[in-house]
């Protein structure tokens, strides 16, 4: 049995993947701390919060935070559920059409060789050097001449235009679609949607799980504030913001807030994580 679990590559020793796995054990751990420490501060009276030098673990946990930040939602004129209901209809419609978009737009540029196709490309590599700030002028004034401000199209659409995901979708095209089976398919009469849909999405599916894991994130920690003004299209990070905003006392509302934004990002993130890994190792790819 000890064989079995060891003896993963010939001619290693036991001592060297005893060695191996300490060594991942080790950073796992080191990993893992700043989740488990605001898990921690989560639960931890005000009191415990302040102690200097401050302490890892609760010493006596509470659910005090919890009620806080549940009393504060409650109090407010805007019921909690609406701003969870923005938040997630942003995050939701915002990645399926960015993994949809982007894929397709990859598949056009990787596959299909057409006047200005480089040239595209290299534009699209060029606007990933640019920081977010450094558009967010330019973004203001095209969702405002379109008429989207104050609406979830003005956090949406950018969301589906974001360079990254194309960028991705088209590495992992070139890389896991040869050009034979295309070929093949076309001869068989397949249209290009069904070429799409039936072969090079499933066989790209390590490409547009990680660009949901990635998209996702990134749309549910979106405030929002730069485009939507209206109080009943806010998003649920902008709510909870505006309740730890309020100085030292909300300190322990803030680590339960930082708790419950992290929770629906880390399930996506772990499931999506599994399915990636299973498809890459079923794929062959190392």
């Amino acid at each position: 049995m000890r064989g079995k679990i060891w003896a993963t590559k010939p001619g290693r020793s036991f001592g060297g993947n005893l060695v191996i796995f300490i060594f991942l054990a080790v950073g796992a751990i080191f990993s893992i701390l700043p989740l488990v420490y605001a898990i921690s501060n989560a639960f931890k009276p005000l009191n415990e919060l302040f102690l200097f030098p401050p302490v890892f673990f609760v010493r006596n946990p509470t659910l005090d935070n919890f009620y806080d930040l549940l009393v504060l939602m409650s109090s407010s004129w805007v019921p909690f559920s609406r701003y969870l209901m923005n938040t997630l209809v942003i995050s939701l419609a915002g990645t399926a059409g960015h993994v949809v978009l982007a894929s397709l737009a990859a598949f056009a540029l990787a596959k299909h060789n057409f006047p200005g196709s480089k040239a595209m490309f290299s534009l699209v590599v060029l606007s990933l050097m640019f920081a977010r700030e450094v558009t967010n002028i330019p973004n203001y004034l095209i969702v405002s001449y379109l008429g989207w401000v104050d609406t979830y199209w003005a956090i949406i659409m950018p969301a589906w235009a974001m360079s990254l995901g194309l960028f991705l979708m088209k590495q992992f095209i070139e890389a896991m679609i040869d050009d034979a089976l295309l070929e093949a398919a076309r001869i068989e009469g397949a249209s290009e949607w069904k070429i799409f849909w039936r072969i090079v999405m499933p066989n790209v599916k390590p490409g547009w799980l990680t660009l949901i894991i990635l998209s996702f994130q990134s749309l549910w920690n979106e405030t929002g504030g730069q485009f939507i003004y209206s109080e009943q299209l806010k998003t649920l990070p902008y709510a909870l913001n505006q309740i730890i905003a309020g100085g030292i006392a909300r300190a322990g509302v803030g680590a339960a807030v930082g708790v419950i934004m992290m929770i629906v990002p880390i399930i996506v993130f772990v499931v999506n994580q599994s399915k990636v890994i299973d498809t890459m190792g079923a794929s062959g790819i190392k």
